[in-house]
């Protein structure tokens, strides 16, 4: 009876714990990333991809375009990075789009407050447990001996401390102030500046580094301002987010789409932010990668045609109130339950939660740490009626990359009202509406004459009153004149000038203003919490893992087999091609399968270097690559060559064209290892020439 083929998920993949600084290394080393102009120093904040990371993000973008924009027929925008500093002034960007900074009074160091707060209070709580740790360690010889037989668990602490820059001290804490504490962190997103000051004065929290005391939080705003053209005339920003390319050009969209909505757009591109503090990697910078959509809906009809296919999918969710107490427990729900509870506010939105689970989990995100926390009262806009995060967790804790919100009908609004540009969809009603209504008269020939530049804003302020403004002017037109407030001055109006009159109204075409969907996807945060989630190290074995075993603590470090788990669906590399020797006579097979490979869309990639096949197989672990061919001297004679998977190592063989199919199939998703094991045949380890 043959055994059953090795698989990816019976792997221990956790034997050896997590360490960063390993990931860190190997992304430097195999250049995934690496800091923008390294060689003058460096810019925190700003990181350049390099050929690997470059092609795992295009990997990720091609993904989530054929997700989101093929999937659900989105309207693709490229629009400009610089922007004008009215549209922005408009969209609230340059009053509201700010962080609180403090400093260190006496050495001038900038902190983000609410980063300040998180870190030294997370500090103190783990000084807390390792108190804790310390007393249960004197009492138990077990606990000790425990801790002595695992020594790798606590380098992966230390080293996450040293990042966060609050050291953790072993202080033990009464229970009060623990649960002050774990009541701050559990809403530190929902904290205003006075509220962070305030909290910085409770809790004595000081600069880590220094111990001195910081200033209260200030504003600053996070737009890289610019001039735009020679005369600095016109003022702009570099944009910090996609989205208000989308709605500056709505009224063109809309009629692409036939008037009809719903409907929705999207745009990938570059958006900057001029971060207080960047730290943690390429999870705060100042130019990065998003992926928005702006999915225009009737606000009476939010309801999602597809919803029934995501209904059924379980999510974690983090609600707002469980945050507002104090707590994180996380509640595992269906989406229909949560949309039909209220808790998620409508099937349009759920829909787009469903589907952002689903994006994550196909580019290989681990659904164990993943999360949607809804935002609180403070954290939300005030125009906002939902919000959603979707949270992946990593070594630096719980990181939003995804933002799932709906913004209502607030961005159109505003445009429409500074540009007089009516960003509305007309919809045909299906009976008449007929109905009463108070309507102005003014006389613009009389009008003009006598109030001259003042006529027109005058005009646009009796047309925007209400019905109950209307029933007002109409009662004091009676007496002769009526005062209206125009900007900020009164206006008398007399009744020659004006006249309210009831009217019947039939209405055979309802106009409204959409409401916006918006799913807005961090492209770098994603990227490196993959690389978190499928980075682990193989355990060495025979007399490797003794070498390893002997070796000084100092040197275990640097002594690893790193692999990156990437699906093929988005690894840079789908497949190897080793040949046995860098002999003229394998060369024209190599170039053969390669050149096939590569007509088949297979990204690959040939290594004939002199190195151990081992040694090749391994550097390749570390780019991700899933898959490897050995071509041989048997290749030539019989045709045939070895399927090497790399989590499991297990080969497989068969003749060429075989092996390629399998390949495309994998690579393809038609086939997973198991299945592609059934249509090859094991690898023994040898096979004859003749």
């Amino acid at each position: 009876m043959t055994a059953a083929p090795p698989t990816a998920a019976a792997l221990k993949k956790d034997a050896i714990p997590f360490q960063r600084s390993q990931l860190e290394g190997l992304c430097q080393k195999r250049f995934f990333y690496t800091q923008a102009f390294e060689i003058y120093g460096g810019v925190a904040g700003l990181y350049d991809y390099g050929p690997m990371g470059a092609a795992l993000q295009a990997n990720i973008i091609s993904t989530w375009r054929n997700h989101f924009i093929l999937e659900e027929e989105m309207l693709e925008l490229d629009t400009t990075i610089m922007t004008l500093a009215d549209v922005l002034k408009t969209s609230g960007h340059v009053d509201k789009f700010a962080d609180f900074m403090c400093k260190d009074l006496k050495n001038g160091e900038i902190f983000r407050a609410d980063h300040l707060v998180e870190n030294v209070l997370e500090a103190r709580v783990e000084g807390h447990n390792l108190a804790l740790a310390a007393e249960q360690a004197a009492s138990s010889a077990a606990a000790s001996t425990a801790a002595a037989a695992n020594p790798g668990a606590t380098a992966d602490k230390d080293d996450k401390k040293r990042k966060k820059k609050a050291k953790a001290v072993a202080v033990k804490l009464d229970q009060d102030v623990l649960d002050a504490y774990s009541t701050t962190l559990a809403q530190i997103d929902n904290y205003t500046g006075p509220e962070l000051g305030a909290l910085i004065k409770k809790f004595d929290i000081r600069a880590p580094e220094s111990g001195n005391e910081v200033s209260d939080p200030v504003e600053f705003n996070l737009m890289f301002d610019t001039q735009i053209g020679p005369t600095g005339a016109i003022k702009g920003y570099l944009r910090p987010e996609t989205a208000q390319g989308h709605f500056v050009n709505f009224a063109r969209l809309l009629e692409f789409n036939n008037g009809r909505v719903p409907f929705a757009s999207a745009h990938i591109g570059k958006s900057f932010r001029n971060e207080i503090s960047p730290r943690a990697g390429l999870l705060r910078v100042r130019e990065f990668t998003m992926a928005e959509i702006e999915h225009y809906v009737d606000p009476l009809e939010k309801d999602h045609e597809k919803f029934a296919d995501v209904a059924d999918l379980e999510l974690t969710f983090l609600p707002k109130d469980i945050q507002e107490s104090g707590k994180t427990d996380l509640v595992r729900k269906s989406l229909g339950e949560a949309v039909s509870s209220g808790m998620v506010d409508n099937q349009t939105l759920g829909y787009f939660l469903g589907r952002i689970h689903l994006f994550l989990l196909k580019i290989g995100i681990d659904p164990a740490r993943l999360r949607f926390r809804q935002h609180m009262g403070n954290e939300m806009a005030h125009y906002a009626s939902d919000c959603w995060d979707a949270e992946i967790h990593t070594s630096y804790g719980w990181i939003e990359c995804v933002g799932c919100a709906d913004r209502s009908a607030y961005d159109l609004t505003v445009h429409s009202i500074r540009t007089k540009r009516d960003l509305v969809v007309q919809k045909q009603l299906a009976e008449p509406k007929i109905y009463d209504k108070l309507v102005p008269v003014l006389d613009m020939k009389k009008l003009g004459p006598v109030f001259k530049k003042e006529a027109k804003p005058i005009e646009e302020a009796v047309f925007a009153l209400d019905q109950a403004a209307l029933e007002k002017v109409q009662s004091e037109l009676k007496n002769g004149k009526a005062t209206l407030t125009v900007g900020s001055k009164p206006v008398e109006l007399t009744d020659d000038l004006l006249k309210v009159e009831l009217r019947t109204i039939k209405e055979t075409v309802r106009e409204f203003t959409p409401n916006v969907i918006e799913p807005s996807f961090g492209i770098g945060r994603i990227f490196y919490s993959l690389l978190e989630h499928s980075f682990w190290v193989r355990p060495e074995e025979g007399a490797a893992a003794a070498t390893a075993s002997a070796a000084a603590p100092a040197d275990k470090a640097s002594v690893y087999r790193g692999v990156l788990s990437l699906p093929p669906l988005v690894a840079p590399i789908k497949v190897l091609i080793v040949p046995i020797s860098a002999t003229s006579q394998l060369s024209p097979l190599v170039k053969e399968v390669s050149r096939k490979l590569r007509s088949a869309n297979v990204a690959v990639r040939v290594d004939d270097s002199s190195a151990t096949i081992g040694r090749r197989y391994s550097r390749n672990d570390e780019l991700g690559t899933p898959y490897a061919c050995t071509i041989d001297f048997a290749s030539l004679s019989k045709g045939t060559m070895t399927l090497r998977e790399r989590d499991t190592t297990s080969q497989r063989i068969g003749s060429i064209d075989d092996v390629i199919q399998v390949i495309v199939d994998l690579c393809e998703a038609r086939l997973d290892w198991t299945s592609a094991c059934a249509k090859l045949p094991e690898y023994s380890g040898e096979q004859a020439v003749n």
